[in-house]
């Protein structure tokens, strides 16, 4: 048997396939639905533990590829523990009547919070109500009246007395606008002649000696000090009469309110913070019951009553456990809590009513569950989450007040206590770049749940995958696979995770696939999902997004990408490259070309000297240039240039999948022997030969295929892939059917020999004792080449450096002339 057949691959190797009848079951209708979670046991162990330790710091980060049901999962036993877990408070912002720009943070059983927010509401109207019918009534209005008779009486009675002394002193005491006065008596009689006394006239006064009047002001100032005395102490008085009416006032309006108020600190008074502000709060009510009785008589009064309200931020239902908060639009403020402002007449107002709460406050005494990603896209969001898992202590402040260009007076509601654990979510890369550049992180995230992509495929998965369709299909309402579905759906998903023993656990994916069926089903109107529909729904989701292939392959097809399926070129191969355009990925060939020459460049790659060619594809390169040199320099020095290049090649190249097609160009035209253009290759190699192995193989593989196909397939045509991918392969049915007619063929190799081989026809050779490698071998050959262009150039070079002829010219000279 020829090393070519010997290493072409049966069909049996190219794709794994299920056996319905391992299933144990004609239709998923016989299969119960999933429960748990399959393929994660890692994850799961490590959420487990996670949620168990309460200690600071131990957060969790949950690591893996979106569609691996990371979310899913850590929402599911994220709602799982909290229904375990006792029900937090609820919170609620009150008016701080000491110091009303920081708002109280008042505690409450849960379910409390609106409860008491109606509660105040309607105690201002009920309020309003008792107070007014207190202050109407007549004991109020009698007592005051009274209280105020005994004031005046008092007040007439002491200035009554004044005036008497006054005028024994010979002064009258009369009251103006400008305040009390003394005017000096004069002895007079009437018209009658009867004695009378009389308020002297200002030019009577002038006319009297400068020694009387000086007598007259020195009584005046003396009546004026009694005066002062007197009124001193009537103003004492009015201040007892002020203090025994706010006194009665004060009493009226407490007895009135206090059933009221009573009902509500029986109600809600749980803690000592919230009787404390319950008793400020009636202290309040007490101080302004005018504003209560102006409102009861006349609704068109516009009084603020909204200090006497409640803002409850956080209100959690006492039978749903501990909170479960997943923020998908993690802001700052969404996370952090806000307050708000309103315009009024031009001006911004804000009040405590304004305070929102944030998914943190919300979170509190549950689970806050952030995309990572979205995270770390909004300002300021990743270090307030950090702040507050660091101190503990979560204040509302508006970005405002700490960026803004003009400092602003705004609310500091009252900080608040918070103990939340924060589970992130996100890809490897985000949680490595976050250990290497953010040194709190491994303090703050000491957990890590790690979700992989795929699980190894037994009976027992492929058992899991269909109580997985069973559960797609209940929720979805739709008819139910057969068994041969099933297994097509089975094989998909080793398709997807890229190896034939294990199994893509990428729901998003699989779910896509297993609706689209469903409705290819319904619109069949079919009782159930068949096979049929299974394949439908694969191969249109390719269709839709194959566009830019087809583009290419018409290229091909219309000869304006040049690519060879039949013949055979000298320094010519078909090279196999993928195009991954993110939802979709599929493979065409490359035709690799090399040309070989004499000289001392060595391996040129034109794509790395035009940088074209990413570092692993120039590794790739430079690792060609050890093997010559392992392989055909140890007796002899190197002389060669060589240049390779990626032909029609516009958009530039990376991966080292290449690296072994390169050196079979090379090797062919370096022993000048043709190679089969009806085979592709791909395929890492090292500096000795082997080969190793690549990603991509059944796009690459399929994608040759369809080339070939356009053409017409001749039965001679393959593809070369590293003995390593066999295991991976998991090719379509079409190119499975192919190779079952013998009109396709995949063969494995270990090594470039066996490569050059296949693709040649001619041995590859292996060195007898002395090193030397049987002539007809392609090793051989290349050897021989480089012998000659070595004596070659040993030749020039000494002809090039000779001695003056006969004719005056040095043979150096006359080369030159030849050449020239």
């Amino acid at each position: 048997m020829s090393l070519k057949e010997l290493l072409r691959l049966d069909p049996e190797a190219v794709r794994r396939t299920t056996d319905p009848s391992s299933l144990d079951c004609s239709s998923t209708e016989e299969v119960d639905c999933l429960t748990g979670f399959i393929g994660q046991e890692r994850a799961v162990r490590s959420m487990e533990f996670g949620l168990s330790v309460n200690s600071k710091g131990y957060n969790i980060f949950v690591v893996g590829n979106s569609g691996s049901g990371r979310t899913t999962y850590a929402l599911d036993s994220l709602r799982k523990k909290a229904k375990e877990m006792d029900v937090p408070d609820d919170l609620v912002y009150a008016y701080n009547f000491d110091n009303p720009g920081e708002p109280v943070a008042l505690f409450l059983p849960a379910g409390q919070g609106k409860a008491m927010e109606t509660a105040f509401e309607n105690l201002i109207d009920e309020l309003k109500s008792v107070i007014n019918k207190a202050f109407e009534k007549g004991h109020y209005e009698d007592t005051k009246a009274q209280e105020v008779k005994a004031f005046q009486e008092e007040v007439n009675e002491k200035m009554e007395e004044v005036k008497a002394w006054a005028w024994e002193r010979g002064f009258s005491v009369k009251r103006t606008p400008q305040g009390f006065v003394n005017i000096p008596l004069t002895d007079d009689v009437d018209e009658e002649g009867n004695s009378i006394r009389r308020e002297i006239q200002p030019e009577e006064f002038e006319a009297l000696s400068e020694d009387r009047q000086k007598e007259l002001q020195k009584e005046s100032e003396e009546i004026s000090q009694k005066t002062l005395g007197v009124l001193r102490d009537i103003r004492d008085k009015e201040k007892d009469l002020k203090k025994k009416i706010s006194e009665l006032e004060s009493e009226i309006c407490r007895n009135a309110i206090q059933p009221a108020i009573d009902d509500v600190r029986e109600r809600f008074g749980v803690n000592e913070k919230v009787l404390g502000w319950i008793d400020a709060y009636t202290s309040s009510v007490i101080d302004n019951f005018g504003v209560f009785v102006a409102s009861a008589r006349d609704d068109n009064t516009e009084v603020d009553f909204s200090v006497y309200q409640v803002n409850p931020i956080v209100s959690n239902d006492p039978e749903d456990g501990a909170p479960v908060i997943w923020e998908t639009n993690p802001t700052y403020y969404n996370l952090m809590g806000k307050v708000e402002y309103e315009s009024r007449q031009g001006y911004l107002y804000t009040d405590f009513n304004k305070i929102v709460a944030g998914a943190i406050l919300k979170a509190n005494g549950g689970f806050l569950v952030l995309d990572v990603d979205l995270l770390l896209r909004n300002f300021m969001s990743y270090e307030g989450i950090k702040r507050v898992l660091r101190t503990g202590t979560l204040h509302i402040e508006n970005l405002g007040e700490q960026y803004g260009a003009v400092p602003m007076s705004s609310l500091r509601p009252e900080g608040v206590d918070i103990s939340v654990k924060v589970v992130l979510v996100g890809t490897h890369y985000l949680y490595h770049l976050l250990q290497y550049y953010d040194p709190e992180f491994r303090k703050m995230f000491k957990l890590r749940a790690e979700f992989t992509s795929d699980m190894e495929r037994t009976s027992c998965s492929e058992h899991q995958m269909a109580q997985f369709i069973t559960t797609v299909v209940k929720r979805e309402k739709g008819p139910h696979f057969t068994a041969e579905a099933v297994a097509q759906v089975i094989d998909w998903s080793a398709r997807l995770s890229g190896d034939k023993d294990r199994l893509s656990i990428q729901f998003n994916r699989i779910i896509e696939v297993i609706v689209e069926a469903i409705t290819w089903a319904k619109l069949d109107k079919a009782e159930l999902v068949s096979r049929g529909h299974v394949r439908k729904a694969i191969e249109e989701t390719r269709y839709r997004a194959s566009l830019v292939e087809e583009r290419i392959r018409r290229a091909f097809v219309d000869g304006v990408i040049r690519i060879d399926t039949e013949g055979e070129a000298v320094g010519q191969i078909n090279g196999l490259a993928v195009i991954d355009l993110g939802d979709y990925a599929f493979g065409h060939p490359a035709r690799i070309t090399a040309n070989t020459y004499m000289g001392k460049e060595g391996v040129v790659n034109i794509e790395r000297e035009t940088a074209m060619a990413g570092p692993i594809h120039n590794k790739g390169h430079l690792t060609l240039n050890s093997y010559l040199g392992m392989k055909y320099a140890q007796d002899m020095p190197l002389t060669l240039s060589a240049s390779i290049s990626f032909e029609q090649n516009y958009g530039g190249i990376e991966g080292d999948s290449a690296s072994s097609t390169e050196l079979y160009s090379l090797l062919s035209s370096l022993a000048e022997v043709p190679i089969d253009q009806s085979i592709a290759v791909t395929g890492s190699v090292d500096q000795f030969g082997n080969i190793q192995p690549i990603g991509g193989v059944n796009e690459k593989v399929e994608g040759f295929f369809a080339y070939c196909k356009e053409r017409g397939l001749t039965g001679s045509q393959g593809v070369i892939i590293p003995h390593q991918n066999e295991r991976h392969l998991m090719l379509n049915e079409e190119v499975v059917e192919a190779i079952e007619e013998g009109l396709f063929h995949v063969w494995k190799v270990h090594s470039v020999d066996e490569g050059i081989e296949i693709l040649t026809g001619i041995p590859a050779g292996k060195p007898n004792k002395r090193g030397n490698y049987p002539k007809n071998s392609i090793h051989g050959k290349v050897k021989a080449k480089l012998k000659k262009w070595m004596k070659d150039a040993a030749r020039i070079h000494k002809e090039m450096s000779g001695t003056a002829d006969k004719t005056g010219k040095t043979k150096k000279n006359k080369v030159e002339e030849q050449l020239r």
